[in-house]
């Protein structure tokens, strides 16, 4: 029997692939986006968020068998607020305000995090107003960080530990949530990376020490995300999945 989930940021890169897989075997699926989508919103704002909620609501009355949030922006992005408006804030307001319609049919939620969330040296207080819903505090504090990396891991880091914190919670309402954390992988989002000046060189050594021995396809990273969605995943709930190619691994031997 066919499904009907929802996914933002399903225009392009991985979440393309997810759309295109879930598709492939004969769901429905309803794209939010900036541009490209099913329905068009900012999840930058306020205003942008409700419009996506409402527009998935009216397309799916009946409920939904799974939610992805997936609509992210790079560390290159400016200014650096957008980073946190977007990949923290925008993503929990779509997960929340959706949390019934999945609820409806004890579906499942997948936060798209990334395995740089764990790395050192991220402003923990930036982190903290993040969890604590302080929109306007961790926007005006990470725009003085003057340090793109640590926007975009820190606001990876706190979609990752509000995934977990919320587990138990929707997980009573029947719902489970989990993250999945890709490493590097070919999109569009790391092309724009790879083009900036300051984080380009780095980050194309950084994608030479996976052990996997190149970057992931989006192809791998829909994989292991339509797995958290479907049944047999069951009774996963409040987990991360790196999916990365061992670099996690590589980097932190003994945390898990």
């Amino acid at each position: 029997m066919s499904k009907i989930y929802a996914m933002s940021g399903g225009a392009t890169g991985i979440g393309a692939s997810v759309k295109e897989k879930l598709r492939a075997r004969g769901d429905q699926v309803i794209v939010v986006d900036i541009k490209g989508g099913d329905i068009t919103a900012d999840l930058s704002n306020d205003e942008g968020r409700t419009a996506a909620i409402e527009g998935v609501i009216r397309m799916a009355p009946d409920g939904l068998d799974g939610f992805i949030a997936c609509a992210g922006l790079p560390p290159v992005a400016k200014p650096l607020s957008l980073i946190s408006q977007v990949n923290f804030f925008g993503a929990v307001a779509t997960l929340e305000g959706l949390l019934e319609l999945v609820a409806r049919k004890k579906g499942a939620m997948v936060s798209v995090c990334s395995n740089s969330a764990p790395m050192g040296g991220l402003d923990e207080e930036c982190i903290a107003l993040m969890l604590a819903g302080d929109e306007a505090a961790a926007c005006a504090r990470v725009d003085t960080l003057d340090d793109g990396h640590n926007a975009y891991a820190g606001s990876k880091n706190a979609l990752s530990k509000w995934t977990r914190r919320k587990a138990p919670e929707f997980m009573r309402k029947g719902v489970r949530i989990n993250g999945i954390a890709p490493g590097m992988t070919s999109t569009p989002l790391t092309d724009r990376v790879f083009d900036d000046k300051d984080f380009g060189p780095l980050m194309r050594d950084f994608s030479e020490t996976i052990p996997y021995g190149s970057m992931a396809s989006p192809e791998m990273i829909a994989d292991a995300l339509i797995f958290l969605l479907d049944p047999e995943a069951r009774f996963v709930s409040g987990a991360i999945l790196f999916v990365d190619g061992g670099q996690d691994a590589l980097l932190r031997p003994d945390e898990f």
